[in-house]
């Protein structure tokens, strides 16, 4: 990509590939315990659906210019069938099914919300263990004003891990101030 925005965008999801699709094909090809690789191919699946409504909307992954990442992505795609991956027709969401990203808000104040709704710090710890129960892939998008205290949002990243959500977000936008 020609512009600094582009590259950087480039590299973030070249990076994100390389933890969230590709450590799984290894654990396809090297693993001898049939659980692991049967979770790593349920992965693999659920993380090309996610991105299926770019394939859908662009003709390549940064959009009408062919690139890197469509360079790196390609050889996965082709090894689907080997790996015994198979790929849902529609990548909507199901009635019923849980979100993969849940969003959590730390106002200026310092209060909570998940899902644009307010929690109290007591009540956050166990949100999200019931959402890591339902789903244990679901992204926590972590929103918070520049004034919250740096402590506070480890503290709400250590919770989130504790609970077993491990795939942490950051939202930003520097121009607009923070609202659940």
């Amino acid at each position: 990509p020609a512009g600094p925005v582009m590259r950087a965008r480039t590299r973030l999801f070249l990076f994100n590939f390389e933890r969230e699709l590709f450590t799984h094909v290894q654990t396809i090809e090297n693993s001898q315990n049939p659980k692991a690789v049967d979770k790593a191919k349920l992965l693999i699946r659920d993380r090309l659906t996610q991105l299926a409504p770019i394939l859908l909307k662009n003709k390549y992954m940064l959009g009408e210019d062919f690139s890197m990442l469509d360079v790196a992505i390609a050889p996965l795609l082709w090894r689907l069938d080997h790996y015994g991956i198979d790929l849902p027709k529609s990548a909507a969401a199901q009635p019923g099914e849980a979100p993969r990203a849940l969003t959590l808000v730390v106002d200026r104040t310092g209060q909570i919300f998940l899902a644009d709704q307010p929690i109290a710090p007591e009540q956050l710890a166990q949100a999200l263990r019931q959402t890591a129960q339902a789903k244990p892939d679901t992204e926590l998008r972590l929103r918070a004003d520049a004034q919250v205290p740096y402590g506070r949002i480890v503290e709400v990243m250590g919770l989130a891990h504790q609970a077993g959500l491990n795939r942490i977000g950051f939202v930003t936008d520097p121009t607009a101030p923070v609202k659940p």
